[in-house]
């Protein structure tokens, strides 16, 4: 298998790929068009935040499962394109937590203490320590907008400086941090009564251009902002024009809009701004970490299907799915069955599952990737099964219930169009084994496996003879047969199992007994 590379990892990286066997295309300076060759034959693919992956590279590849993305932010990853083609897309989010906690110490510091300008000033020939006199952080009041783990290193290093401390994040329990040195507010609050802001959030339709011009201008003129977290979430013109007439009093810029960044940024040259190159990750020890972390979590799921912090699988606990592996697979079963039945558009599909069969999330993803598998081109999987449904404009509807039945446990799915609903329900037995025990409204226990023919046909006397008869002369062995006379419109169903699958022309011929009513061929493919 091969592993495009297209951003700079560590040897240690690369080594823990080559010694699983896989073939590394190494292009950390390929442009888009080596990369986007490149990209057609590989199966993983390893970045940093140099490299944008798109639509155009996620559609050029052809065997592509895994992007890896050494560090945490994915907004240079098109996830929608890689979910709708069964990509994992899979992130390291611990390990350059402490860099870039540190970094957005080290930029507070620098601007509190005009390290940058008298940087600046000692090149020039100047000595004027006179005009860059800084502030103390001690008793200075910092938010925090963002509490995840970075969010959090940064509070525990302002503690250490005697710093007051508000914190915002919507997505977090304001219990969690009752006793932690810190006030949990909204965010205009914090906006107007931190001496400092330091951003850790990710960036997202919601977060984009947070910071615009009029968030601005409700800090104090005093005020500093930090931002060591994803480029866009401050409006950069904005920014400059704040700067420019000192409505803030300084910013501190790790990361932007687009990189890199060249002479005729907003930004470059303004007196009160402090840049640096994207280097919130830039220590040994982080390289270090992600390039390990990553090659490890790519070569693990290409060699053994384990998942880690993956980003697009609509599963949080991915240990499940080997608990219900028995479920899942009948789950995919019904799917890949219905696939064959049902011949006109879906509107529609309903799951219950009953008894003992809780998770109904993967169950339904594994019914798509059965469903689906059989009339949609692309690869399915439990990544895009449910998008990929939505966007043939399925709706659905998950139901569990704990009501008794025969069955221990029964997973029932129903595919719904415009003309008919059709129904097919399954359960586990004790060996772990499926068992079909409704077949289109009909109550009866079928073990599926092979070639299996489902036929309604008059309940009169002679059909089975009839039937066999036909087979016999088309040279085809019947295995087994099951009937169900439960009907009240005087019909039967029957399910017969056949050594070997019959040509259309020979189904055609079936259908032409008069005493067949409906006659479908299904194959149990897995």
């Amino acid at each position: 298998m091969k592993i495009l590379v297209s951003d700079p990892i560590t040897d240690t990286g690369i080594s823990i790929l080559e010694d699983s066997g896989f073939h590394i295309i190494y292009l950390p300076d390929g442009d888009s068009i080596e990369l986007n060759k490149a990209i057609q034959d590989a199966d993983g693919m390893i970045i940093r935040s140099g490299t944008k992956v798109d639509l155009k590279m996620i559609e050029s590849s052809n065997k592509l499962q895994v992007i890896g993305r050494a560090g945490v932010g994915v907004d240079n990853i098109d996830i929608q394109a890689a979910t709708r083609k069964g990509i994992v897309v899979m992130n390291t989010p611990d390990v350059n937590t402490i860099s870039a906690a540190e970094h957005t110490i080290a930029l507070m510091l620098t601007l509190s203490r005009n390290v940058h300008r008298g940087h600046m000033s000692l090149n020039n020939g100047l000595w004027n320590r006179h005009k860059l006199v800084g502030t103390e952080l001690r008793n200075k009041t910092v938010g925090i907008v963002g509490l995840g783990k970075i969010g959090r290193e940064v509070m525990e290093r302002c503690v250490s400086f005697k710093m007051n401390i508000l914190g915002h994040d919507p997505f977090v329990k304001k219990e969690l941090f009752d006793d932690g040195g810190i006030t949990i507010t909204d965010l205009d609050k914090l906006t107007k009564e931190s001496d400092y802001i330091t951003l850790h959030i990710p960036l997202n339709d919601k977060t984009r251009n947070l910071f615009n011009y009029n968030r601005l201008k409700l800090m104090k003129p005093s005020a500093r902002l930090i931002n060591v977290a994803r480029g866009g979430i401050i409006n950069e013109i904005d920014l400059a024009k704040a700067l420019k007439e000192n409505v803030i009093a300084g910013a501190a810029i790790d990361v932007f809009e687009t990189e890199p960044i060249g002479k005729e940024h907003p930004l470059v040259g303004i007196s009160n701004s402090l840049l640096s190159p994207h280097l919130g990750a830039s220590t040994d020890e982080a390289k270090e970490g992600v390039s390990r972390a990553i090659c490890e979590q790519v070569r693990d799921f290409l060699m053994k299907e384990k998942l880690s912090n993956a980003l697009n699988i609509p599963i949080s606990n991915l240990a499940l799915l080997k608990d219900i592996q028995p479920f899942l697979d009948l789950a995919e079963l019904l799917g890949e069955l219905l696939g064959q039945i049902v011949n006109e558009p879906t509107e529609k599909v309903l799951i219950e599952c009953h008894g003992i069969v809780e998770e109904i999330r993967p169950i339904s993803l594994a019914f798509f990737k059965g469903l689906l598998s059989s009339k949609i081109p692309d690869r399915i999987n439990y990544i895009n099964a449910e998008a990929i449904a939505k966007e043939l404009g399925i709706e659905i509807q998950l139901q569990y219930t704990n009501i008794e039945s025969n069955y221990l446990n029964v997973i029932s799915a129903s595919v719904i169009s415009k003309k008919q609903t059709y129904q097919m329900s399954g359960s586990v037995f004790s060996d772990n084994k499926p068992r079909l025990v409704n077949i289109l409204g009909r109550k009866m226990e079928v073990t599926p496996k092979g070639t299996m023919l489902l036929l309604e046909n008059d309940d009169v006397p002679g059909v089975i003879g009839q039937i066999g008869t036909l087979l016999g002369e088309l040279d085809i062995n019947i295995a087994a047969y099951l009937l169900n006379r439960g009907y009240e419109d005087g019909k039967a169903f029957a399910v017969i199992r056949i050594d070997n699958a019959l040509s259309q022309d020979n189904i055609d011929t079936l259908r032409k007994l008069s005493v067949v009513k409906w006659v479908k061929q299904i194959q149990i493919l897995s």
